[in-house]
């Protein structure tokens, strides 16, 4: 580390204990504490880490009457975005278990992919919505921005959308809109209507048998009008139309990369604001992009394609989004430390660029 990035480590570290306000000092230490210990086991296990210079008692006074001022630490580590040729960000779902813990408030049942309980991958734990900045080239490394712990039954659409809209407003007017991914659990048509008048850019995967419809070419003499036009299956080539755009590349992962593109495509929503009434259903036009590719990077497996939902002000950007093959993967390191150090796990311990460390919540 030269004399410039220690000095920038530094003054993050001074600003970021300035947040801080009943507790400072132990906070702090159980902060240096969770990134520096082996595995974490239990609270008093960071007792041990050798950055901890407290007795075992602080760090349970520390989580229980410690304050951090939320807002103020949000704005300094946004402060400091990772240094990137655009504006890559990217929101998902952690989720902590906490299946012995029946005392726990608010605990939810929640879909896991390792654990599982009775045969089934549920576990009842609690789930966290995080928005981080990802790097333009694949890397293990994020950066968060916002994290959130959600309430069972809460939309993790409408979650989403608030940490976006709180991340706009502090982010303010910088050029080109931000671009932010997100898995194939998210919504697009809820994403769209809660984000509308934004400036952003969504890029949504979807799962391959999703259906969306064109606008009608005419309409009825007589009638209600209609609102939908050719239906167009994902998986179902026969109901493809003619591309609005298509790009080719040569990628040296992925070899041949094919991207198509199909506008002003809209779903029919069944969760929306207005079920219920006889109200009409939102419509919300967007971009289909299709990626196909000749090999994958580890060939365990054959490349299927890969359908992506482009919604935003700016429709002139798609074939940036289609390059970049869905950095929501990229989510995985930064997403899955609630899982390492509830399983005792130490995360990576290579020094990035910025400081990405602190409290998970």
């Amino acid at each position: 580390m030269d004399t410039l990035e220690h000095e920038t480590l530094r003054t993050f570290r001074q600003k970021a204990y300035a947040t801080s306000g009943l507790q400072a000092d132990a906070l702090f230490e159980i902060i240096d504490a969770v990134l520096t210990a082996p595995g974490i086991e239990s609270p008093a296990h960071l007792s041990l880490a050798p950055s901890f210079q407290r007795k075992w008692g602080s760090v349970y006074d520390a989580l229980n009457t410690g304050t951090i001022d939320l807002t103020a630490l949000e704005r300094l580590v946004a402060d400091y975005p990772l240094d990137t040729e655009t504006d890559w960000y990217a929101i998902d779902t952690s989720v902590w278990p906490r299946c012995d813990a029946e005392t726990s408030p608010e605990r939810g049942y929640y879909h896991h992919h390792s654990r599982h309980s009775n045969g089934q991958p549920i576990v009842a734990g609690w789930n966290y919505s995080w928005l981080v900045q990802v790097p333009h080239r694949c890397s293990s490394w994020t950066a968060p921005l916002r994290v959130r712990r959600m309430k069972p039954g809460e939309n993790a659409n409408q979650v989403a959308a608030e940490q976006i809209r709180s991340f706009l407003q502090q982010r303010g007017h910088r050029g080109t809109p931000p671009i932010i991914t997100f898995d194939s659990g998210y919504d697009p048509v809820q994403l769209g209507v809660a984000l509308e008048g934004e400036d952003v850019s969504l890029l949504v995967r979807l799962r391959s048998g999703r259906c969306f419809y064109a606008d009608p070419s005419e309409q009825p003499t007589t009638g209600r009008p209609r609102r939908h036009g050719a239906k167009f299956v994902c998986d179902d080539p026969t109901t493809w139309s003619e591309p609005t755009d298509q790009w080719t590349t040569i990628d040296k992962r992925y070899g041949s990369v094919r991207v198509q593109a199909w506008s002003g495509f809209h779903a029919v929503p069944h969760n929306h604001e207005k079920r219920g009434t006889r109200q009409a259903r939102p419509i919300v036009r967007g971009t289909l992009i299709r990626v196909e590719v000749e090999r994958l990077p580890k060939p365990t497996k054959q490349p299927e394609p890969l359908w992506l939902w482009w919604w935003g002000q700016s429709h002139q950007s798609w074939k940036r989004s289609g390059v970049s093959m869905l950095p929501v993967s990229r989510l995985n390191t930064c997403i899955a430390s609630s899982n390492r150090y509830s399983s005792g796990r130490r995360p990576r311990s290579a020094l990035p660029k910025r400081q990405i460390g602190g409290p998970g919540s």
